[in-house]
């Protein structure tokens, strides 16, 4: 069949699939948040299923998806395509806290290219380092004018970038600050997440996760979810 083949009809599979997993409740909840219209930032795209989901549900909305992997970033097209999301725009770029080329791998287990668990060779990720490997150019964010607007304002960034988040979020915090989006992300129960909240913190923001269809405050002690809500506090309060 070949991997491309696989990726696309996995994802079209997914597409279908993802709307009644229970584990991907909070993305739809995060969704839920964004008004009807605005930008809506797509970090680690991956093979375009939640691109999809975005791009439909917000069709007034511009998605932009960002998708370092050239094999995960042609699944995401023919979606585009398949379904006419003219909505979304795509970058063929990793997205970190410099302006640089970044080296990554796709794990191969057991024979297995495993695109999901693509990820930024460095220090912070010990685990599934031998595969297939790239390098890719990496962005940062408040030096990248298409994401730097006039009028319009981003409503949501979506991160899921394998335990870089802390990269992605330090190359955008003047682009943070000045939009104030609802931001939500997958972080690792590691030192990397204790960064990232302190990070957004500092910038005004407060760390929640859903539980039983709410939003609660998230606490280190009692909270071992993975999906992480950021609000600013002045919407909070």
């Amino acid at each position: 069949m070949g991997l491309k083949n696989y990726l696309y009809i996995f994802a079209l599979f997914v597409i279908v699939k993802i709307r009644w997993d229970k584990k991907e409740k909070d993305f739809f909840y995060f969704l839920n948040l964004l008004p009807e219209e605005g930008v809506i930032l797509d970090l680690g795209a991956n093979i375009g299923v939640t691109s999809y989901h975005l791009a439909k549900a917000r069709p007034k909305s511009k998605v932009l998806s960002f998708e370092p992997l050239s094999i995960n970033m042609d699944i995401l097209k023919k979606l585009k395509n398949k379904f006419r999301l003219n909505n979304i725009k795509e970058y063929p770029l990793a997205v970190g806290n410099e302006n640089a080329t970044l080296k990554m791998v796709m794990p191969v287990i057991n024979k297995v290219p495993m695109h999901g668990l693509s990820h930024a060779l460095h220090r912070d990720i010990k685990e599934n380092n031998s595969g297939m490997m790239f390098e890719v150019p990496m962005v940062r964010l408040d030096d990248f004018k298409e994401v730097n607007f006039e009028n319009d304002r981003i409503t949501g960034i979506k991160i899921d970038v394998e335990n870089f988040e802390y990269f992605v979020l330090q190359g955008a915090k003047n682009l943070i600050k000045k939009y104030q989006p609802v931001i939500y992300c997958e972080l690792w129960e590691n030192e990397s997440r204790g960064k990232c909240i302190s990070l957004l913190n500092d910038i005004g923001y407060s760390a929640f996760i859903l539980h039983k269809k709410e939003l609660l405050p998230f606490n280190e002690k009692t909270n071992h979810k993975h999906n992480f809500f950021f609000l600013q506090n002045q919407i909070t309060n």
